[in-house]
């Protein structure tokens, strides 16, 4: 069964207010599947999100991310994750305007190169790869506090 996230989760892990994750979902920018009134995200949803808030950070509007989300859908023919895990490594760059996907260091420096001003690049691959190590080491973590617990419970 692929992980699943509930909203509180998904702000712990990315640190954004509940409020913004319901407000990304009625604007249709990271849409969870829903069980009732809950929003379930998945590891598709979650890297979305972190690309956002590494977007959001670096100043883009949600119009300029929309944008970006649309063209990585758009080029990638299918959602972040299962890209980036099938290839060494993507690389986003823009320069506000324009927008370009990389998957070697050569069109990275390339892009770089033929830029008429100043470009963000965020690794995509490292990106979801943060998430993944930062959920192994929660699994790993709520192992440990399981086991004390259940000697705890044996003495």
């Amino acid at each position: 069964m692929p992980p699943a996230f509930t909203s509180r989760r998904v702000t712990e892990l990315t640190g954004i207010s509940l409020r913004q994750l319901q407000w990304w979902d009625e604007r249709g920018i990271v849409v969870p599947v829903r069980d009732g009134h809950k929003r379930i995200y998945s590891l598709d949803d979650l890297a979305e999100i972190t690309v956002i808030c590494e977007l959001r950070k670096r100043g883009f509007s949600l119009q300029k991310i929309r944008r970006v989300i649309r063209f990585l859908q758009r080029e990638l023919g299918k959602r972040l994750v299962e890209t980036v895990r099938s290839a060494s490594e993507y690389h986003l760059l823009t320069d506000g305007r324009h927008i370009f996907l990389e998957d070697s260091a050569r069109g990275v420096v390339d892009v770089l190169k033929n830029a008429r001003q100043p470009m963000l690049s965020i690794c995509l691959s490292d990106t979801v790869q943060r998430i993944e190590a930062g959920l192994r080491g929660t699994r790993k973590q709520n192992a440990s506090v399981r086991h004390r617990i259940q000697r705890r419970r044996a003495s």
